[in-house]
C-alpha cells in the first residue's frame, strides 16, 4: 500500500529528490514485444506463460515480464480462452460474428492440447466441437468466450453489445456442452466477460466502452456480482448488469489506453494480478499490447492496482508499524526543549529546517550497513529511493528495483546467511534487484531475485518489532507485508 504523509520538501529538495507522486503507473509497460489483442487468460505451461489473441498468434515469457511471439493455434476465429482442467488445456475460441464482414452469425469451439508448447511431444490440439452459436438473425452475439471453474462445474460465457451476455454449462471432463442445458443472459452493454469466484460469489466482469480505435478506444472493465453463476448479477450500487450496471475494476491510466478483456492470474503466496490488453500504447505507436497489473480486493469488490511508482518513501512494516532503515546511532535535531514548553502563546514561531544529509550521514558505519526497524522520523537514513533498474527484466508484470537510501548509493542487498545489509554502491547484482508485488490488500511483498548460495522464495520479514530478514512469505501474516508512504 503506498500512503501519502505530510510532505516534506525541503528534505528531500536537500537531497536531489522529488516526492516521486507519479500520475502515470510506475513501469506499468511489459517488455519484448507484448502486441496482441483479445488476449486469453495468460497460462502456465511447460514452464513458460502463455496467451493467445485474435487470429492465430499468441506471446509466451519465461517470467511474465518480457514477452515475444511463438505460440501457435490452428483453427483462426478471434478472442479465445484457455483453461487448465486436470492434463488438459482447453481452449475456446469464436469463428465469426462481432459484426465482421457485416454479421453476427458464430460459432464458439472448443479444442484441447497437453502442453502448449508447439515444442513439447504432447503438443498437438484435438476438437471437441461447438458449444455456443447465434445464427445471425437473433439479437445475440457467440463471440468472445471465457471459462470458469468453480466447485467442480465449468462455466463458458460469451457475447457482444450486440446482444445479451450469456453463461452455457460445460462438462470439465470433455469440454463439451451439459446435455439439455439452455443459455442464460446474464448481462447486457459489454463484451470481452470473465468471470471469477470467491468467498460465495461469482463475478462477472465485461469490458464496457470503444474498442479498435487505438487512442481513442473508450475500452474499460466493470464487474457485478451473484451468489449464483447464473445471476442475478448486481454492482455495488444495486443495478443490475442486466440493465446495463457494473462497477468500475480498472480504466485507462497513463500512457495505456482502453483496457479490456480481464483474466485472473493467480500466483504463489496470495498474490493476484490480472491480464488485459490495452487498446493503446502511446509508447509503441497506439498499438495494441498486453498488460499486467495487480489484483486488490476491497469491501468484497475486485479493483486494479498498480506498481510501485519510481519516487522516495518510507516503508513501513505492517507488523510493527516501524520504519525500514540503516542500523545507525540516532542524530538529534538541536531543540532546546525547555524554551519550546516554556513559550508563551504569543511568541512568535518560525519553520525548524528538516534533518539533512549532511547533518545525518557523518555518523554511518562505513562499508556494509546493518539494516533495522524503528520509530519513523522523517530522518535520511529512513527514506529511501525504489527504482526500476534498465535491461535488469522483471517478474509477472513488474521490473525489478533498486531501493537505495535516498541521496546516496547505499543500496539494500541480501546475504548469504538471509540477512539483508545495505551496501557502499548498487552494482547490479542479483542479490541487490528487488521485485515489489502489490498484494491484494494493498500492501506489498518484497523479495530478492536472488540469494547469495542459492536460496530461494524468501522475501523480506520482520521477525519481531525492530529486525528485518528473509524468510518464506507466509500469506497470512501481516510480517511479510510492508507500506510504501512517501514522506
Amino acid at each position: 500500500m503506498i500512503r501519502e504523509t505530510a510532505m516534506i520538501r525541503p528534505i528531500l529538495a536537500a537531497l536531489g529528490l522529488s516526492l516521486g507522486l507519479a500520475a502515470a503507473p510506475a513501469a506499468a509497460q511489459l517488455q519484448g514485444e507484448p502486441f496482441i489483442h483479445d488476449p486469453s487468460t495468460v497460462t502456465f505451461s511447460d514452464g513458460r506463460w502463455y496467451t493467445f489473441g485474435t487470429r492465430q498468434g499468441g506471446l509466451v515469457s519465461d517470467d511474465g515480464w518480457t514477452w515475444r511471439s511463438g505460440p501457435v493455434r490452428p483453427g483462426g476465429g478471434v478472442a479465445p480462452d484457455v483453461i487448465k482442467i486436470g492434463e488438459r488445456y482447453y481452449m475456446a475460441y469464436a469463428v465469426g460474428g462481432g459484426g465482421m464482414s457485416g454479421g453476427h452469425a458464430s460459432q464458439v469451439k472448443i479444442m484441447w492440447t497437453l502442453s502448449l508448447d508447439p515444442k513439447s511431444p504432447r503438443f498437438g490440439y484435438h476438437d471437441v466441437g461447438v458449444v455456443a452459436s447465434s445464427d445471425g438473425v437473433e439479437t445475440a452475439d457467440a463471440i468472445d468466450p471465457a471459462f470458469l471453474l468453480a466447485d467442480g462445474r465449468l462455466w463458458l460465457t460469451y457475447g457482444t453489445y450486440f446482444g445479451p451476455i450469456r453463461i452455457v454449462e460445460l462438462d470439465p471432463r470433455t469440454g463439451l456442452r451439459v446435455a439439455g442445458n439452455q443459455p442464460v443472459d446474464v448481462a447486457i452493454d459489454m463484451e470481452a466477460t470473465a468471470m471469477m469466484y470467491r468467498d460465495g460469489w461469482y463475478y462477472l466482469l465485461g469490458t464496457h466502452g470503444t474498442c479498435c480505435d487505438g487512442p481513442n478506444s473508450t475500452y474499460h472493465i466493470r464487474v457485478g456480482r451473484a451468489r449464483s453463476p447464473l445471476g442475478p448479477y448486481l454492482d455495488h450500487m444495486g443495478t443490475p448488469l442486466l440493465k446495463g450496471g457494473g462497477k468500475l475494476v480498472v480504466s485507462a491510466r497513463g500512457r495505456d489506453i482502453g483496457p479490456g478483456h480481464f483474466g485472473l492470474i493467480e500466483l504463489p503466496g496470495g498474490v493476484e494480478k490480472f491480464s488485459m490488453h490495452y487498446e493503446a500504447d502511446m509508447d509503441r505507436s497506439g498499438r495494441s499490447v498486453l498488460g499486467i497489473a495487480p489484483l486488490l480486493w476491497r469491501d468484497g469488490w475486485p479493483v486494479a492496482g498498480e506498481n510501485v511508482a519510481p519516487g522516495t518513501y518510507e516503508i513501513a512494516s505492517e507488523r510493527s508499524g516501524y520504519a525500514l532503515g540503516l542500523a545507525t546511532d540516532f542524530v538529534r535535531i538541536p531543540f532546546d526543549a525547555r524554551a519550546s514548553f516554556r513559550a508563551k502563546p504569543d511568541d512568535p514561531v518560525a519553520p525548524l529546517p528538516d534533518q539533512t544529509l549532511a547533518q545525518d550521514g557523518p555518523g554511518w558505519p562505513q562499508g556494509r550497513v546493518r539494516v533495522d526497524l524503528a520509530d519513523y522520523m522523517v530522518r535520511p537514513h529512513q527514506l529511501w529511493t525504489i527504482a526500476p533498474v534498465a535491461d535488469a527484466g522483471g517478474s509477472f508484470g513488474a521490473p525489478y528495483y533498486k531501493l537505495t537510501i535516498a541521496g546516496t548509493t547505499r543500496a539494500l542487498a541480501a546475504t548469504a546467511a538471509g540477512e539483508v545489509e545495505a551496501v557502499p554502491a548498487f552494482t547490479g547484482a542479483a542479490e541487490q534487484l528487488w521485485r515489489v508485488d502489490q498484494l491484494t490488500d494493498g500492501t506489498y511483498r518484497i523479495m530478492p531475485k536472488a540469494v547469495p548460495g542459492g536460496r530461494t522464495g524468501l522475501a523480506l520479514v520482520a521477525v519481531g518489532a525492530s529486525t528485518p530478514t528473509l524468510a518464506a512469505f507466509d500469506p497470512a501474516s501481516p510480517a511479510g507485508r510492508w507500506t510504501f508512504r512517501t514522506p
